[in-house]
């Protein structure tokens, strides 16, 4: 068994990046060669030259929405903030809870976040429900999608504290199903410019959909990794890009992942019922809509990814672990140790890893 201490490391706080580089693919991009274990360092706007025609580049078209809430217990007036997480149905969602006394039962009136005096009397909600920690099912009187964008805020990653002046940095160029709660970080450092220049060489562009849960924000605590509940996340892979990534895995093509999003998605998809019948077990995928509780851990077996796009991330998450498990630990922390001592920006905002 794997211990999650294995996975930790010390970082200066300074090395956490509080705001994005711009332009986008002005940041900083350390090439690994797995098989070889070389190091390269170039900015992200070079990723053409590790490129081939005929690969397939794998992108999460999700978009974050303003998940983060505010408002007031009635009839107390305490006050309350969500962060909501997954849509259970139409009325109700699961969500993270910060405020005194927020049990089942308890009933919220919610604040449009621009102007917080104003508190529409038909936003109302319920607590029916704890799920854990700080976790509850919240049931609205009327579906919240429609008036998120009126009522919330961007919910940024709770290592980051400087404002961010533009929404849209936390959000992918290429973002259009809104359902995440944090970004595809990988994908936030590419332009439109660059991926047409990509698409001109022959790299082929396909896009899936996976809405970024709770784990993006939770350390595994579990000293035992494999003892660890990892959370449920919704994505779609439709018919049009499995049919393009298992042409890819015929043809010999690489198939590259924008993210560990896209790692879990297309992993998870080579899994699910009739993913054989291709042909080629083990390397082809389904269309599928649905939730995914796949952990990719060292020792998983990949199926379907050749390549990965990521960013720096957290120690001891799942994140971590997961291009651990695609390279191997000894090769991650030696690059993170060299990136501590180049002077990398890690995290949300921070700079790029190519694994070859």
């Amino acid at each position: 068994m794997m211990r999650t201490s294995d996975f930790d490391y010390d970082l200066p706080p300074d090395r956490i990046a509080q705001t994005p580089v711009e332009p986008r693919d002005a940041s900083r991009l350390m090439v690994v060669h797995r098989a070889t274990g070389q190091i390269e360092h170039r900015i992200f706007r070079e990723i053409g030259q590790y490129l081939h025609p005929g690969d397939l580049l794998v992108l999460n078209q999700t978009r974050v929405i303003p998940a983060r809430l505010f408002g007031r217990k009635i009839p107390t007036g305490g006050r309350v903030e969500l962060l909501l997480l997954s849509r259970r149905d139409a009325h109700t969602w699961e969500a993270l809870v910060r405020g005194k006394g927020l049990r089942p039962g308890v009933e919220l009136q919610l604040q449009a976040a621009r102007e917080p005096s104003r508190t529409p009397p038909h936003l109302r909600a319920k607590i029916v429900a704890e799920t854990g920690l700080s976790g509850r099912l919240i049931r609205f009187e009327q579906p919240v999608d429609p008036l998120l964008d009126e009522l919330g805020t961007i919910p940024l990653p709770p290592y980051i504290h400087q404002p961010l002046a533009d929404p849209e940095r936390y959000q992918t160029v290429y973002g259009r199903v809104k359902g995440s709660v944090a970004a595809s970080t990988a994908g936030l450092h590419f332009t439109m410019e660059l991926l047409d220049r990509l698409q001109g060489m022959g790299v082929e562009i396909a896009f899936l959909t996976l809405h970024i849960g709770l784990d993006t924000f939770q350390p595994v605590k579990e000293e035992q990794i494999e003892q660890h509940q990892i959370h449920t996340e919704w994505y779609e892979l439709t018919e049009a890009t499995a049919e393009r990534v298992n042409r890819a895995r015929l043809d010999g093509r690489r198939v590259i992942a924008v993210g560990t999003t896209v790692v879990r998605a297309l992993e998870s998809a080579a899994k699910v019922r009739g993913a054989e019948s291709h042909g080629v077990e083990g390397q082809t995928v389904s269309a599928y809509a649905g939730p995914t509780d796949l952990f990719i851990y060292p020792g998983y077996q990949f199926r379907v990814v050749d390549a990965m796009i990521t960013n720096f991330h957290l120690p001891r998450s799942t994140l971590l672990m997961l291009v651990s498990a695609f390279a191997s630990r000894e090769l991650i922390f030696r690059a993170y140790q060299e990136a501590i001592r180049l002077g990398y920006r890690f995290f949300s905002f921070g700079d790029a890893m190519l694994l070859l």
